[in-house]
């Protein structure tokens, strides 16, 4: 059987480390292993494979694939891969959300920590050789203490899981929307609502975390009228994907401090242009998409991808399989 795994970024930790389909092989004998970091002649490789990694596949390569059976995609989001000719097949496709939610929600916690506590604000002063004591207290919204403040989760996938047990030991109250509120609640959460429902989530949110997948009802979710919906100090964090927000309304709500700031990790134009006007927002925190790094990243990839495989060779049913008609 034949693993291509064809992965190419301009950003080196996206990449497939070298050693990655030799241990492969070596952990699974009768896999013949291949790595590609080149899309560039990709299509004698593509004949007979059986599994593909890859986050990225354009249809007519899908096509030169007839012995394919299963993508896992090294990304969480896989709105790039839902085309029809991937939709209506039998090839299951797999991702890594269970990689990315623990780190993930570490950085969605850093983010509310620093919101809270108005550290952008301070090294700004800092920048300026300013005691900036008064206008923070001052400011809006002022320091405030996240014990009793409220978080919405938007999505409760594995990275808003991994934040409301943080957010839960802290205090916080934590509330979410999801899908199939049936569910029920998972730990830390303390309420579920459907997703028609989300003006109510806004509406009691001191913190509201994007987390989910983008799909046509997710894209631009978070329009002028639902961030109207938002409370006056709250503030909004997006760990999700660029296209969730309005961005042009995110920013006008910011210049004009209907809401009280936002944090930002993902963009609709990634880098984000120097021209951005997002950029000379003082109520917004800015990462460029760094919620996800970690040194232990393709560790992680290579522990959820060999069980995969394992259970794949062995015929047994395949973890964080994506419902390709639902899109995540």
């Amino acid at each position: 059987m034949k693993l291509l795994t064809l992965v190419h970024h301009s950003f080196e930790l996206w990449n497939t480390p070298s050693w990655f389909s030799a241990r492969l092989h070596q952990d699974f004998p009768t896999v013949e292993a291949v790595q590609r970091s080149s899309y560039e002649g990709i299509e004698p490789y593509l004949r007979d494979a059986e599994v593909i990694i890859s986050w990225s596949l354009r249809p007519e390569q899908f096509k030169a694939a007839p012995k394919l059976r299963w993508i896992h995609s090294p990304a969480a989001a896989v709105h790039q891969l839902m085309f029809p000719e991937l939709i209506n097949s039998d090839v299951v496709l797999t991702n890594a959300r269970e990689v990315h939610g623990p780190v993930v929600a570490e950085h969605v916690m850093a983010m509310v920590f620093a919101l809270a506590k108005c550290l952008p604000q301070a090294v700004r002063f800092q920048q300026k050789h300013i005691w900036g004591q008064e206008p923070m207290w001052r400011g809006h919204p002022r320091p405030r203490e996240l014990a009793g403040a409220t978080v919405g989760l938007v999505g409760l996938g594995s990275i808003s899981r991994a934040v409301a047990k943080h957010a839960s030991n802290l205090g916080m109250r934590v509330i979410a929307v999801r899908e199939n509120p049936e569910k029920g609640s998972p730990e830390g959460v303390q309420q579920v609502f459907a997703s028609s429902q989300v003006d109510q989530l806004l509406a009691q949110s001191d913190y509201v975390v994007l987390a989910v997948p983008v799909t046509p009802l997710t894209k631009r979710m978070m329009n002028a009228a639902r961030l109207a919906n938002m409370k006056s100090d709250a503030c909004l964090i997006n760990v999700g994907r660029g296209p969730l927000v309005d961005e042009e309304a995110l920013a006008q709500a910011l210049r004009e401090k209907t809401i009280g700031g936002a944090a930002l990790d993902v963009f609709e134009a990634e880098p984000l242009p120097a021209d951005s006007p997002l950029w000379d927002l003082e109520n917004l925190l800015i990462t460029p998409h760094t919620a996800g790094l970690t040194e232990k990243l393709w560790e992680r990839h290579y522990q959820c991808i060999s069980e995969n495989l394992r259970r794949y060779l062995q015929g047994e049913p395949l973890h964080s399989v994506v419902d390709k008609k639902q899109g995540y």
